[in-house]
């Protein structure tokens, strides 16, 4: 591959990005605030702390600056407990949202210009557009932050999964809303929009909560083991094989990774070896260190 290409495609990775978090951020702006609407995660958070702040007195800030502190905090706190190798995309994603949260505020006409008079009509569209969002993100190898920098926090002292983190923290947030002057509708409209946002993404993604098995036949088996483990920071394993047409011994690497995780994977194995063969499975459970632990079966 020539730099032209690598830069090309660097580039589009980034715009892809920000494609997405232009849709999560709409679905927002546009859908769920008009609506007096909620939901959960970072953007969930700092609506509930900028009505907060904006009630007391303290501060009256946009909800996209708001997000970006809420980042800014996890990402450091991720960088004292964890340790600072958090990607850049992450970054990029963060400020990404962020800016466009506020430029959605200052652009589009106030009030319910879409014209949706009924809520959840709104809200449901809301949802779609933040998981649409959502994979386009992930599927560039972005994250939105806020969830995500908090598992690998928390998973850094306990081993929980993802999706269990994922509705905990989504339960907290949206029934904190209560607190600083929601009714009981806001609150059920931010879990239809929760779960309106995960059906998206797993509908588009086939289940981003669950586990891929990568079974992957290279040329090259140990530069592959060794790329993928260095790059993508999942766990590999070298099965012996024999090829039968050929007669000849082999090994296939082998990766287990969430399904979020495997079109990040898939690219980068074809950018290590484009002629490489490769079968993804679904895994009904996936037991051990960076996945669901025994003693919670």
């Amino acid at each position: 591959m020539g730099s032209f290409d690598k830069i090309f495609k660097v580039a589009k990775e980034y715009l892809f990005m920000a494609a997405g978090m232009l849709f999560y951020s709409f679905g927002w702006v546009a859908c769920i605030l008009p609506n007096d609407g909620t939901g959960g995660g970072a953007s969930g958070l700092a609506l509930v702390l900028c009505k907060a702040f904006s009630q007391a007195g303290i501060v009256d800030l946009q909800i996209g600056t708001m997000v970006l502190i809420i980042n800014a905090i996890l990402l450091l706190i991720s960088g004292f407990i964890v340790g600072w190798n958090f990607g850049f995309k992450t970054i990029y994603c963060v400020f990404v949202l962020s800016m466009s949260m506020n430029m959605w505020v200052e652009v589009l006409p106030p009030g319910n210009f879409l014209g949706l008079q009924d809520p959840i009509v709104a809200i449901v569209l809301g949802g779609v557009c933040a998981g649409l969002g959502i994979v386009i993100c992930f599927s560039q190898g972005g994250s939105t932050g806020g969830t995500d920098i908090a598992a690998v926090i928390i998973n850094h002292y306990r081993t929980i999964s993802y999706g269990k983190i994922l509705i905990y923290s989504d339960l907290f947030i949206i029934g904190s809303a209560l607190f600083v002057g929601y009714d009981i509708a806001t609150v059920i409209y931010g879990y239809i929009m929760t779960a309106v946002v995960g059906y998206t993404v797993d509908m588009i993604q086939a289940g981003s909560q669950q586990s891929n098995q990568v079974l992957i036949v290279s040329k090259d088996p140990e530069k592959m083991a060794e790329a993928i483990a260095n790059n993508v920071h999942r766990g590999v394993t070298l099965l012996d094989a024999q090829g039968w047409y050929s007669k000849r011994d082999t090994k296939v690497v082998m990766v287990v990774c969430r399904k979020r995780e495997t079109p990040m994977l898939l690219k980068y194995v074809k950018s290590v070896d484009p002629n490489a063969f490769m079968t993804v499975g679904s895994v009904m459970g996936v037991y051990g260190q960076g996945f669901e632990t025994l003693n919670k079966i």
